[in-house]
């Protein structure tokens, strides 16, 4: 039979759906990407915010048109069925199957993380290594969809890191919801500095990984990231705010204070580090003075990446029921003040880096005759910007070249290759 994956949201879902690829790949199916093809399409959904769960609903209503072809059953799973099953049962019709991320077994017999069939190019693949979360901040349903912190066991993240460097991949890159926390729940205390440790022995050019809460990154994890060559010195950390009542609102451990001192710790002992955060703007209560406050953050900061998302009410959070709920439009307009303060950080940091080399991995040919597009350690995949290098020399993907950069545009550098 001809399976069709569609994978939204994060790549936490999209390892989920490797998953399913690699197990019925393994069964004899054929995986298709053409959904005209397709005689079974499984939807795997985001269900985290209010844009991806429209996403999600415009992407079922899209696929089941499909039916009318040679599709016989549509499936759809992942994190907004695990939120909505019932009402999704009654307003979606058309679909054959809801699977909610605790019935996984209904679409496959086994989650083996040896099943996974990678999807990201030849060049980088996600690891998770842990599930779920235990934070419980009052604006995230993430704990009641994905349930708690469950970390893998060490052994078993060290064996499936192993098997994709044997098939060639340059870059590891380890998430979980909460990196930081991880092995908490096994051993006790986090064990992310020692896993990264055990990594870097391996064959990868770049390890890094994704989304560690301030109050998480210790004096030893810095350390690992300042010693390994091959460990990226890129930190992801969502503060979501600074000012102290919106934080505390918020259910967020830690305080300004600490969120100011582990930037300040970060940028003394790894100078060429890159700072990533996400913000959210337009919580409940949070007043003219708190997003002042946090725009001045922002400036003094400088961070060299920044998202920023407004306040969704989630049904079933404790945020949901906060007074002071904040206008749509003032929202908005706070969202657009951060972003547009975000954009001259970005363009005055990207003319900085002119004259500057970087190791780059080739991951794709430009529209542009002659330019081949990269990246750097400074930059993860399809969130960041993209470096544009000027080459006479033949490529392949995967390919690590030196790149000088020579001029920027809104987020992406150009850069031309550095001749041995």
């Amino acid at each position: 039979m001809k399976f069709g994956f569609v994978s939204l949201g994060c790549s936490k879902n999209l390892i989920d759906t490797e998953m399913m690829i690699g197990y019925y790949k393994e069964k004899g199916h054929t995986i298709v990407s053409d959904p005209h093809e397709a005689e079974v399409i499984v939807i795997n959904t985001c269900g985290f915010i209010e844009s991806a769960k429209k996403e999600a609903i415009d992407t079922i209503l899209e696929m089941a048109d499909y039916k009318n072809e040679n599709c016989k059953k549509l499936i759809v799973t992942g994190c907004l069925v695990e939120r909505y099953l019932e009402e999704l049962k009654k307003e979606l019709p058309e679909v054959d199957l809801f699977i909610p991320i605790k019935d996984y077994d209904k679409i496959f017999d086994i989650l083996d993380y040896h099943h996974r069939v990678v999807t990201t190019g030849n060049t980088y693949a996600y690891l998770r290594i842990a599930d779920g979360c235990s934070n419980h901040c009052t604006y995230c349903a993430i704990p009641k969809i994905r349930g708690p912190l469950v970390s893998r066991k060490m052994e078993d993240v060290l064996k499936e890191a192993k098997e994709l460097e044997e098939q060639g991949y340059k870059e590891l890159i380890l998430i979980a919801q909460d990196t930081g926390r991880y092995g908490l729940d096994l051993y006790g205390e986090s064990k992310l500095a020692e896993l990264l440790k055990e990594l870097a022995k391996l064959d990868f050019q770049w390890i890094r990984f994704l989304y560690t809460y301030p109050e998480m990154i210790t004096d030893e994890l810095i350390e690992v990231v300042k010693s390994n060559h091959n460990i990226c010195h890129y930190f992801d950390i969502p503060i979501q705010h600074i000012s102290e009542s919106v934080l505390k609102r918020m259910g967020r451990i830690g305080g300004p204070q600490a969120i100011r001192e582990v930037i300040s710790k970060i940028r003394k002992e790894i100078p060429d580090a890159v700072l990533r955060t996400s913000l959210i703007v337009g919580f409940p209560g949070e007043t003219e003075e708190d997003f002042e406050e946090l725009l001045s953050f922002v400036k003094e900061t400088k961070f060299d990446r920044l998202g920023v998302f407004s306040y969704s009410k989630e049904d079933g959070t404790p945020a949901e029921k906060l007074s002071n709920q904040i206008p749509e439009n003032i929202k908005e307009e706070r969202h657009g003040i951060i972003m547009q303060t975000q954009y001259e950080v970005s363009e005055e940091h990207n003319h900085s880096l002119i004259g500057k080399k970087y190791m780059c991995v080739i991951e794709g040919v430009s529209p542009d005759e002659g330019y081949y597009v990269s990246r750097s350690y400074r930059e993860i995949p399809e969130e960041d910007g993209l470096i544009f290098v000027k080459s006479d020399q033949e490529h392949a993907l995967g390919d690590m070249i030196e790149v000088k950069i020579t001029n920027t545009a809104e987020y992406d550098l150009y850069a031309e290759e550095v001749q041995a």
